[in-house]
């Protein structure tokens, strides 16, 4: 070997031959370690083919889920211990290499085995993953002989070097005996996949199936399936994310909930550790939820709290190894290798553990792979809490609709539970406790963060760091007072708002009205009133929102000032550079847990309250087992006995499906002969109770004949629907029995003991078979949130004819071709809401659908006109049910069905007054029978008056086409909030699919920022801009200060040994006297408190300007909003939906009063730091900008990809959390339905389906965030770790000062903390923005043109005086858009006259009563009133001049008064005069408060004829010449109409009258008829000629009507 080899593998130094072998091979270290080399590279030559071979092959597997299954025992151990490896590998080559640089010449064998070791161990772990999915275990036993060897090998190395006496406290020892025992470990668990899978050395291996989650394609949350890795860095997540940017993630998309984290699974298994709490001794002691919580939950969120602690330990390394850096890159303290003799064995250099600590570059690889573990750690324990989270409230959900359908009815009626309640419960208590539970770690893990970092200051920086974190620790309880009273300002804005909302959906009601009477103004005013004390507590709310914000950004600087200044104080010397980053970077770690502990108290607190909440409802009365029903056993009840938790909720043999076929069909029975006999219910000796003190039903004795038809009659309130819930078990039983008949197949009955011992069963199976479910229709009709057809079906089997002819017994089938989809169409609470005779008839349909033995039908005539109620009579309970020998119990007040009815019960104040057949009470009770019968006489002779063919039903009907004509186009009857994106995604329907929603919506961010003023807004902008500026000026001069102080005290004693770096040193300034010391003190302290001060209240300022522009530019949007609404055209409001409205002024209001401006203020402020922190570093060491161009790259990338994705996983989100709290206040509402009709289950399924798939969504986006978290830190730590090599590397060329580098590298440690900030905010900023987007698509509607070509004052005081009406050439449109709806119509109507226009539905009538109010489109001739174009007159003058009544009554919650006068300009007596002609006086006079009497929302307290009286009187206040009767009549009897019209006759003897009839013989004694059809004017003349035309249409309509 040459001497001249600078890199030969042993090295080359003169006095020692490294390829000595005299002393037997082993004993030369050169030569183990090339042995160390061996296995390393066979492991490299076997596994490269094999993985190239096996890649090659990979793109066949082509179904997903089995390429993610770990087959293999000690998965996790084995990466986590090669992960170790890998780091041990990495300390050895950094050793090496160190220890290299103190030899004269290189010596490869120092590193490079150590450099290949790395290499081997990161291809065994890609290919151990490689076979692991493809499942070839044989493959294995490469990597078995390769830890074999490499065991075998480092352990003859740490037995040489124990032979030459090298201990502990070299490093190179500890790393090797490390290396020996991972080494043995992994061999450990290679040979336990062999013990396990037996896949060589056995004669059997073993077959393994995946679990049941992966064999399910539907699952597509893959996060408890995918290895290590994976796990750690939501690998699994990127075709999701990325494939978001092409199309839309949709639920399909998602899938399923793995099985683990199923409602089902964790309702289980907190029901399990809730009910063990129950012991024997102490059965009535309530379990405790936190207790049960613990046991159901408790491991996984131990877990977290271990990730967290060693998140936070290794949190405290960045400050450690920055002052390590700076401290070290000083020429001063750099290590003095001459003084130490060498410690040298087998020729080569053996350091101590300390000395590699001391290398600058091993410390910033140290602090890169600190922060990365730090990183890792921290978000998986976020990601486990949040799924336990997650969990926990699937389990809550589950709990609590179990409980809701046992609760008892008494409960829900006597008000113990309200709807509310229980709402809040579902929406709020469930979600504080997930909460709780995401912050539960940070209880834990805070205190313990806030001691040690105490602790750190403390040793850098002595007694003065105590200073600092006690101003830190101090201002934490003002931070928690703050918190606290914004929870309670947010209280205050909520009831502003909901009062505000209340009244704005009143105006939207009737908005109609408001413009045709031209109040809009005044209502309009009234809003704006309640939005102004809105806006107060919303200022309060802002300002603790900037104060908090304000305490965020001060406490650091605050903590610095101090520090720094008693420092200066207490000792002479100032601190050094590292020291003084170090105490910096500290301060900004301990300011986090302290701003979070505030809002973890407040949570916990909360979350106390909701499980104290949680355990009352838990513990609440629940309804009587319903044993009793069961068969001829009878089961004497004692009142309120709760039975103790033996529901067991599933059967568990089948777990996912109920087995609900038992009783969806329950076999017909033949008749027997003796029918009489047969009861199908019998109660006998019955007293029952509503709970406590409620009317009670007592001494009942009855019998309910089977396939008869029973009614119950009875005066309203004797407690007829209360039998019937007595007989379902609804009600409290004090004594008595109540039998229900054996079902057909007896066999079936077990007795109850013995089916309890079977606990194999669920008891809803046991139940459901021994008792037949009965079909009831309450009297308050109850609809699900699903199509028609599904409320009738409700869960059976649909079937054609069947259903078909349930429709037509019901005559559903007109209101169903009304409908926009037919009988597919939504009803209920989001979908569209139906009168109440249509939802009767629903109701009613379902209970005739149901295949069921029984049916109970609780005054199924209550809201159906008398032709309705005769056709269900008659087709629906005689034909329908009887011919099916039903057993049919009727509730019913219309007397004249009596004669069909089998069999009577007629009660009397809660006891039964007699029972029996017709005949019998004829021949038994002759007075009960005369009664009736004068009842039934007054009843027909209703009938005689009511032969109305144009009914009530017509009526609603109407509505429900005027409700949908206009809208067909649209076709858009679907929820609510889909409306809206179709709607906005009209305009660039074309371009979605390229761009796809990854431009941030800049043009909505400047509407915003505009609307908060432009002042504002620039003041904003300078003062965020100057406040960092400030703050980085604080720090820089820290840095300045610091460097200054040691390059003083330093230079004396420079030493001149360390040759060319003392030349370093010759730049600053070397004063040897002390006293200029103390005055560069004097020069630097001032200074540094002055920035400091004015840095405070720079945070101030901003933090308030943000604030307050967002309060600005809430104001403006929401009174521009109003306005727009309020004044928009008719049309609009047919168009638009309303619930598509009030969305704009709740939910989007909302949004942007409250969730902007914080939004707004994080992003600016986490993106300025950034910013501000990347131009420290480039500005200290420029070379940082060259790594700076990729790092860019792929964070723009990140960001890019994760915006889009998270605003469709929120989208997700909010979607299906709406049907899942719908579905529990529809099962609140229609507990007694679900439980005669036996269908629990199904709604328990349907729950827990609902639920998986709201907390997938929710999953998925927790997941994403997690994804965007560990991307952005790890760039965070690579931007740590170039910022420090630059920094190191530009020593070489020219020192930037340790203050400096310091300042950089602690700046480079924030950057980290605040990229993903920057990310999550954008994204949410863009959700937020969507709100702003949609109320600015309101605000370009057109106005109705106010103006008019006239002046106001040219119009005649009391014009119009006469009331003639010229109507020319009319065309009238609803919008441009659409054909004509009146076609060239000409009429004169002279003063005075009174005018009937009657026509079919559409033909035009209504549009020509809004063509004189000039609401429509008037858009060819013009009508002339008294000399004036309408067309030209100011709107407010033409409508406040004419009055109309409209066919549906509005009325709005205040006084009488304010609903007759809302401008307050008439007396008292001409009130009251009106209110005589409406044959109301009488009634307001009783009212309490007379005309001040309350009316309550939409006029619920008066009857709908009433109402209808109210508004005659409106428009009777309005003293005008020309009246307009739009179908005004309609819901009014026809004795008050008949006075009505000899009213109208004369009090409007002079005025001229234009009523739109839909009774034809309303318009009879009529001046003059017109009749329309289809826009036209069919026939003109008065009534009496007309009637003459045999042939003509006025006379078919009055053929027709009389």
């Amino acid at each position: 070997m040459g001497g001249g080899m600078a890199l030969s593998f042993c090295g080359n130094d003169d006095h020692f031959n490294s390829y000595n072998v005299t002393d037997g091979v082993l004993n030369n270290g050169c030569f183990v370690d090339a042995l160390n080399l061996v296995p390393h590279v066979f492991l490299l030559f076997i596994t490269f083919p094999i993985l190239f071979i096996g890649w090659g092959s990979q793109s066949s597997k082509v179904q997903i889920h089995h390429n993610t299954w770990l087959h293999f025992p000690g998965h996790n151990l084995r990466w986590i211990l090669t992960f170790s490896l890998l780091f041990v590998h990495v300390c050895e080559f950094a050793e090496g290499i160190v220890s290299n640089k103190m030899m004269q010449t290189n010596h490869l064998h120092l590193f490079m085995p150590a450099f290949m070791g790395f290499v081997a161990a990161t291809t065994s772990v890609v290919y151990y993953h490689n076979i692991e999915t493809s499942n070839f275990p044989k493959l294995l036993l490469v990597l078995f002989i390769y830890w074999v060897l490499a065991f075998v090998t480092k352990s003859i190395k740490l037995w040489k070097f124990a032979a030459y006496s090298v201990g502990v406290e070299h490093l190179r020892f500890c790393i090797t005996a490390l290396l020996v025992m991972l080494y043995g470990l992994l061999m450990a668990v290679e040979i336990n996949v062999i013990r396990v899978r037996k896949y060589v050395f056995f004669a059997n291996p073993q077959k393994v199936k995946p679990p049941e989650d992966l064999q399910d394609l539907g699952v597509r949350f893959l996060q408890p399936f995918v290895n290590l890795l994976s796990k750690a860095t939501y690998w699994w997540m990127n075709p999701l994310i990325m494939g978001a940017h092409k199309r839309p993630i949709e639920l399909k998309k998602i899938g399923k909930l793995p099985i683990a984290m199923r409602a089902l699974t964790n309702y289980l298994r907190l029901k399990d550790a809730y009910e063990d709490q129950r012991t024997a001794e102490d059965p009535d002691r309530s379990p405790s939820i936190w207790r049960s919580m613990y046991r159901a939950f408790g491991r996984p969120i131990l877990l977290s709290s271990t990730f967290r602690y060693l998140a936070d330990l290794l949190g405290f390394a960045g400050p450690l190894c920055i002052s390590g850096i700076v401290k070290y890159l000083d020429p001063q303290n750099s290590v003095q290798t001459t003084d130490k003799s060498k410690e040298r064995y087998f020729g080569v250099y053996f350091m101590s553990s300390t000395e590699l600590l001391q290398n600058t570059s091993v410390l910033a690889v140290l602090l890169f792979l600190a922060l990365v573990l730090q990183r890792t750690f921290l978000q998986a324990s976020y990601y486990v809490t949040i799924e336990t989270g997650i969990n926990l409230r699937g389990a809550l959900l589950a709990m609590i609709y179990n409980k809701i359908l046992r609760l008892s009815t008494s409960n829900m009626s006597m008000g113990e539970m309200t709807l509310g309640q229980i709402n809040n419960l579902v929406a709020i208590e469930t979600n504080q406790l997930m909460w709780f539970l995401f912050l539960c770690p940070n209880l834990w893990a805070m205190p313990v963060q806030i001691v040690m970092g105490v602790i750190l200051l403390y040793y850098l920086l002595g007694p003065s760091a105590l200073v600092g974190a006690s101003v830190i620790v101090l201002l934490a309880p003002v931070q928690y007072l703050i918190a606290t009273k914004l929870a309670d300002t947010q209280k205050s804005s909520l009831e502003h708002s909901t009062d505000r909302l209340k009244k704005t959906s009143e105006i939207l009601k009737g908005i109609k009205l408001l413009k045709l009477y031209a109040w809009e103004n005044i209502f309009c005013d009234s809003v704006e009133e309640t939005r102004g004390k809105e806006l107060t507590s919303l200022k309060t709310f802002a300002f603790f929102t900037s104060m908090s914000i304000f305490m965020n950004a001060a406490i650091p600087i605050a903590a610095v000032l101090a520090t720094f200044v008693m420092h200066h104080f207490i000792s002479e010397e100032g601190p050094t550079p590292s020291e003084a980053f170090a105490a910096l970077a500290l301060f900004h770690i301990l300011v986090t847990p302290l701003f979070l502990l505030s809002t973890v108290v407040r949570f916990a607190v909360k979350a106390l309250v909701s499980v104290q909440k949680l355990g009352e409802f838990l513990q609440s009365d629940e309804i009587g087992d319903d044993s009793w029903r069961n068969g001829d056993m009878s089961v004497s009840f004692e009142a309120g006995k709760k039975p103790m938790g033996m529901t067991k909720a599933i059967n568990r043999k089948q777990p996912m499906r109920y087995q609900m076929d038992n009783y969806e069909q329950p076999t017909r029975r033949q008749m027997r002969p003796t029918e009489t006999e047969d009861v199908a219910v019998k109660v006998t000796n019955g007293f029952f109770t509503w709970g406590s003190n409620l009317s009670t039903l007592s001494n009942i004795n009855i019998r309910i004949p089977t396939g008869q038809l029973t009614m119950i009659v009875g005066q309203v309130g004797c407690g007829k629907s209360s039998l019937l819930l007595a007989m379902l078990g609804e009600m409290q039983t004090i004594e008595g029995r109540v039998y229900w008949s054996k079902l057909p197949d007896s066999e079936m009955v077990h007795s109850w003991d013995i089916s309890w011992s079977e606990t194999e069963e669920s008891d809803e199976d046991i139940r459901s078979k021994n008792r037949y479910s009965v079909a009831y229709a309450t009297q308050k009709s109850w609809l699900l949130n699903a199509t028609v057809e599904e409320n009738i079906t409700f869960g059976s089997p649909f079937n054609k004819q069947r259903y078909k002819a349930v429709i037509d017994a019901c005559s559903l089938q007109p209101d169903i071709d009304l409908l926009p989809f037919g009988d597919q169409t939504e009803i209920g609470e989001r979908g569209i809401n139906l009168s109440g005779g249509q939802r009767q008839r629903i109701c009613v349909a379902r209970a005739l659908y149901q295949n069921t033995n029984i049916v109970f039908l609780d005054d199924p005539f209550s809201a159906l006109d008398i032709h309705l109620s005769d056709h269900l009579m008659q087709e629906g309970i005689l034909k329908f049910l009887q011919d099916d020998k039903r057993t049919v119990v009727l509730v019913t007040h219309k007397l004249q069905y009596l004669i069909h009815a089998d069999w009577i019960i007629a009660m009397k104040d809660g006891s039964v007054l007699r029972e029996g057949t017709l005949k019998d009470i004829q021949t038994h009770d002759v007075e009960l029978y005369d009664h009736w019968k004068t009842l039934m006489n007054r009843q027909d002779q209703e009938l005689e008056k009511d032969i109305q063919q144009d009914s009530q039903t017509m009526l609603e009907r109407k509505t429900l086409r005027r409700a949908f004509y206009s809208r067909e186009a649209k076709n858009q009857v679907d929820d609510e909030d889909e409306e809206e994106e179709e709607e906005e995604e009209d305009d660039d329907n074309m371009s979605t699919i390229t761009n796809r929603r990854s431009k941030i919506p800049w043009r909505v961010c400047w509407c915003y920022l505009s609307s908060g003023g432009f002042f504002m807004v620039f003041l904003m902008v300078s003062s965020k801009l100057l406040k960092h500026s400030v703050i980085v000026a604080i720090d820089y001069w820290l840095a300045i200060w610091t460097s200054s102080k040691t390059n003083q005290s330093m230079g004396a004693g420079m030493d001149p040994s360390n040759g060319t770096r003392s030349a370093y040193s010759g730049n600053t300034t070397q004063p040897t006297n002390a006293t200029s010391e103390a005055e560069d003190d004097s020069y630097y302290l001032p200074v540094f408190i002055i920035l400091c001060a004015a840095g405070i209240t720079l945070c101030l300022i901003t933090s308030l300007t943000v604030e307050f522009l967002g309060l600005s530019a809430a104001t403006n949007l929401h009174h521009n909003l109003l306005n727009k609404i309020i004044h928009a055209p008719i049309r609009f409001f047919d168009i638009t939906p309303l619930g598509q409205i009030l969305n704009r002024f709740s939910a989007d209001t909302n949004i942007i009063d409250q969730h902007i401006p914080p939004t707004l203020e994080s992003l600016t402020r986490s993106t300025l730091l950034c910013l501000s922190a990347i131009g420290v570093i480039s500005s200290i060491t420029p070379a940082f900008l060259i790594a700076l161009v990729p790092l860019a790259v792929a964070f723009y990338f990140i960001q890019k990809y994760f915006r889009v994705a998270s605003k469709d996983l929120q989208d997700l989100d909010d979607s299906t959390q709406l049907p899942l709290l719908c579905h529990f206040s529809e099962t609140a509402e229609g507990l007694t339905t679900i439980r005669a009709f036996r269908h629990e289950a199904r709604f328990k399924q349907r729950m827990l389906e609902l639920t998986d798939t709201n907390n997938t969504a929710y999953l998925f986006l927790s997941a994403a965030n997690r994804w965007l978290e560990v991307r952005t830190d790890y760039l965070g730590a690579v931007i740590v770790l170039t910022a420090a090599g630059a920094s190191i590397w530009s020593l070489e060329y020219g020192l930037p000062s340790g203050g400096l580098v310091g300042l950089g590298l602690t700046y480079a440690l924030t950057v980290t903390n605040y990229l993903n900030w920057v990310v999550r905010n954008l994204a949410d900023l863009e959700v937020q923005m969507a709100a702003v987007k949609k109320v600015n698509s309101f605000l370009t509607t057109e106005s109705e043109n106010y103006e008019g070509s006239m002046d106001t004052s040219q119009v005649p005081e009391n014009w119009p005086q006469d009331g003639e009406i010229k109507i020319q050439d009319l065309c009238v449109r609803y919008d441009p858009m659409l054909k004509p709806v009146l076609k060239h119509v000409n009429a004169y109507i002279e003063p005075g006259q009174k005018v009937g226009i009657c026509g079919r539905t559409g033909s035009g009538k209504s549009s020509l009563s809004l063509a004189f109010f000039n609401m429509v489109d008037i858009f060819e001739g013009k009508i002339v009133i008294d000399g004036i174009d309408i067309c030209k007159l100011p709107l407010q003058t033409l409508r406040s001049r004419l009055s109309i009544i409209l066919q549906d009554p509005v009325l709005f919650s205040g006084s009488i008064r304010f609903n007759l006068d809302p401008e307050r300009t008439c007396t008292d007596d001409r009130l009251w005069e009106a209110l005589e002609i409406a044959q109301l006086k009488n009634m307001v006079k009783a009212l309490p408060g007379g005309l001040d009497a309350v009316v309550t929302e939409g006029g619920e307290n008066f009857s709908v004829g009433q109402r209808q009286l109210f508004c005659l009187a409106r428009a009777f206040v309005r003293k005008s010449s020309i009246l307009i009767m739009d179908e005004a009549t309609a819901s009014i009897d026809m004795a008050t109409e008949n006075i009505l019209q000899k009213v109208v006759m004369t009090a409007f003897a002079d005025r001229t009258v234009v009523t739109i009839a839909h009774r034809v013989h309303t318009i009879l004694t009529a001046d003059l008829v017109i009749v329309m059809k289809r826009g036209n004017i069919l026939e003109y003349d008065k009534p009496e000629t007309l009637l003459e035309q045999e042939d003509g249409m006025f006379a078919s309509f009055v053929k027709a009507d009389m």
